[in-house]
């Protein structure tokens, strides 16, 4: 996947983050109540894995999403929950430049929903919780359906 603009990330302590500043400037308030001409100086760092829960929240709030991510990302899923703990970036994978990010989501849709209208829902859906949560253009949102739940089939031991 590539970015349309220059792609520039910074590592901090083993991690991948994404060095943000803000498209439009916007009129800051100062304590006292007087309006400042632009933004406080400074930088907004967002890591990757940020942007990444982002648009996996925003993936399973859509209608028709049984899951997110492969069955081999489902299995340790399925482990983490039993010890409590839950990936909410599981089945996505962002790469984020200066101002833009580009995602793929690996869904698990539930039958019998229309496939393509479901993808759909999370594209729009992802794009938008990216623009208005992080504050970044989106590039592209790329979904990949692995498979289609059938309801019942859990119940089976």
């Amino acid at each position: 996947m590539r970015l349309v603009h220059d792609y520039t990330s910074l590592s901090q302590n083993g991690a991948t983050m994404a060095d943000t500043t803000p498209t439009t400037p916007t009129a800051a308030t100062t304590p006292t109540g007087l309006a400042t001409d632009g933004p406080t100086p400074g930088r907004t760092v967002v890591a990757d894995a940020v942007v990444a829960k982002v648009a996996g929240i925003a993936a399973r709030e859509v209608p028709g999403v049984h899951a997110l991510g492969g069955g081999a990302a489902r299995a340790f899923g399925a482990l983490r929950d039993v010890v409590g703990s839950t990936d909410l970036g599981q089945g996505v994978r962002v790469e984020v430049g200066e101002t833009q990010v580009a995602a793929d989501v690996t869904i698990v849709v539930e039958y019998p929903v229309a496939i393509s209208q479901v993808a759909d829902q999370v594209r729009e859906s992802v794009a938008a919780a990216i623009e208005q949560l992080v504050g970044m253009d989106v590039a592209e949102v790329n979904v990949s359906v692995t498979d289609v739940h059938i309801p019942g089939d859990d119940d089976e031991v």
